[in-house]
């Protein structure tokens, strides 16, 4: 075929299919329009349908609804009736109340007025009556005038003279009753205070010793002690001023002395001594130092744990150390520092009892007795010694007052003085807290040391054995061996001529030299 016979069958291909495709798109469009405008038409009858069908609900709603309202206006009706007869009730109710109450007003108005119309009847009565009562006095006035040939203005000085007397005397004897009933009272009071005081102060019954016991790990220990003739137990004896006790007793030592703090010193060394095996005398001294400076800082902790269970701050540090040391001194058999702040304690409750400064209270009761602490070592009672102690640390002035004056020497100044004096008596009087027995002996041992200490040459005196002996340690630089001899009588004469006491007492007059010298 040739090319043209070829385009023109392509030609009239392509004019057939387009034929073919345009006659299928005119069919199908024409199908689908028919479809659709069916499916609109049962659309169209469906949505009347439910049209029809909401209106018909809503018609029924409606009727529901206006069913209720109609319901629910016809019980708010009937309540609102109930409410209204309800209050017309009450209000008639009250109405007869307020017709009754203006009836009784009106009576009682009436009543009113009958009673001021015989008020005012029996005020013309007695106006009337006053009048004739005022005659009659002038009269009778006139007539006593007559009878008693004085005037009025004289018989009214007389009477008011004889009621004056009358007067003066009821009232002398009222206040004599009156003051008799206020010492009742106080007195009452005062024992109330004290006996509530005492029953809140608990205190332990406490009489002290003047031994100690030290006890042994066994017999053996005895023997280490004693030492090679003796000269362990002398240096200790000598370097404490404590006499040493071996007896039968077994496993303990006893440590005599009237000190308590030498006593304190020598169980401590003694103590550490044992622990550490090594007994010899230049040990024994080495231990005894450091028992003493043990001692100083124990003394140091006793005061402040005094003031801390007393609850008093801002003490000197100086008189701190002093009531530590008081816990190492005794006054008939009673220990100081105890008694002193059972005082405290008691002195801080009477003063609560009666509205008082309680810490001052508590302060000057603490240092009462802080001359104790020095009375055996500086001239003077501990009364004076202890009001120039807190002259020296300026302490308060009522505290200065209540130290000077707790045993009568001084008049108090303040309550708070007359209290610490009243606890002082209390804390001494009650049952076990002295003993005199102790304090005699203490006593002597005490003016024992005392009259071999003011003796030249003396170094330092322990008395030992009860009171038994007394050991004198001298300077060898002072005294002689053929001194010792004198001052041995005439240590002997003094204590003859200045003690009362048992027996007899031991002289013991020691003079040691020592030389030290070092190999390097």
């Amino acid at each position: 075929m040739s090319p043209i016979e070829i385009l023109i069958a392509l030609a009239a291909a392509l004019v057939l299919v387009a034929l073919t495709v345009f006659v299928t798109w005119t069919v199908t469009t024409r199908y689908q329009k028919k479809v659709t405008e069916k499916t609109i038409g049962n659309a169209e009858d469906r949505a009347r349908e439910i049209v029809d069908e909401a209106l018909k609900t809503a018609e029924a709603k409606k009727r529901e609804a206006l069913l209720e309202v109609k319901e629910e206006s016809i019980r708010t009706k009937n309540e609102l009736d109930k409410e209204i007869k309800e209050r017309r009730a009450e209000v008639q109710r009250s109405e007869r109340r307020i017709q009754q109450k203006e009836e009784n007003i009106d009576k009682k108005a009436d009543a009113l007025e009958k009673r001021e119309s015989s008020l005012s009847a029996r005020e013309d009565n007695l106006n009337k009556m006053k009048v004739e009562i005022s005659k009659l006095n002038e009269q009778r006035l006139q007539e006593l005038e007559r009878i008693s040939g004085l005037t009025s203005e004289q018989a009214k000085d007389y009477l008011l003279k004889i009621v004056e007397d009358e007067v003066k005397h009821e009232s002398a004897v009222m206040i004599k009753e009156m003051e008799n009933r206020a010492k009742e009272e106080a007195d009452k009071k005062a024992r109330d205070i004290i006996v509530s005081a005492i029953q809140r102060c608990a205190a332990d019954h406490v009489s002290e010793t003047t031994i100690s016991v030290v006890q042994l790990p066994n017999d053996e220990m005895k023997g280490r002690i004693i030492g090679r003739e003796g000269r362990n137990i002398r240096t200790l004896e000598t370097m404490t001023g404590v006499d040493l006790i071996i007896d039968d007793t077994p496993e303990a030592v006893i440590l005599s002395g009237f000190d308590p703090i030498r006593r304190e010193v020598a169980r401590i060394a003694l103590e550490k001594l044992i622990v550490d095996g090594r007994i010899h005398p230049a040990r024994i001294e080495e231990t005894v130092e450091k028992a003493q400076k043990e001692v100083e800082v124990m003394i140091k902790e006793e005061g402040e744990a005094a003031t801390l269970e007393v609850g008093v701050h801002g003490i000197h540090p100086e008189l701190v150390k002093l009531l530590g040391k008081m816990k190492f001194r005794t006054s008939y058999g009673q220990n100081a520092l105890k008694h002193s702040i059972e005082v405290a304690q008691l002195s801080g409750l009477i003063a609560a009892e009666m509205g008082l400064d309680v810490r001052l209270a508590k302060r000057a009761g603490l240092l009462h007795d802080i001359g104790k602490a020095v009375d055996h070592e500086m001239e003077g009672s501990h009364i004076q010694l202890g009001v120039e102690l807190c002259k020296k640390y300026k302490e308060n002035a009522t505290v200065i007052n209540a130290v000077e004056s707790h045993h009568g020497d001084v008049e108090p100044t303040s309550l708070i003085a007359c209290i610490v004096q009243a606890a002082d008596t209390i804390s001494a009087a009650r049952p076990g807290a002295r003993r005199e027995t102790l304090e005699t002996y203490t006593s002597r041992l005490k003016q024992l040391e005392e009259i071999t200490n003011n003796f030249k040459g003396v170094e330092k005196s322990f008395a030992i054995q009860a009171g038994r002996e007394v050991r004198v340690m001298v300077v060898p630089e002072q005294v002689t061996d053929a001194d010792m001899v004198l001052l041995a009588r005439d240590i002997s004469k003094r204590i003859e001529s200045e003690l009362e006491y048992p027996g007899q007492i031991k002289v013991n007059v020691i003079r040691e030299s020592r030389v030290i010298d070092y190999a390097k």
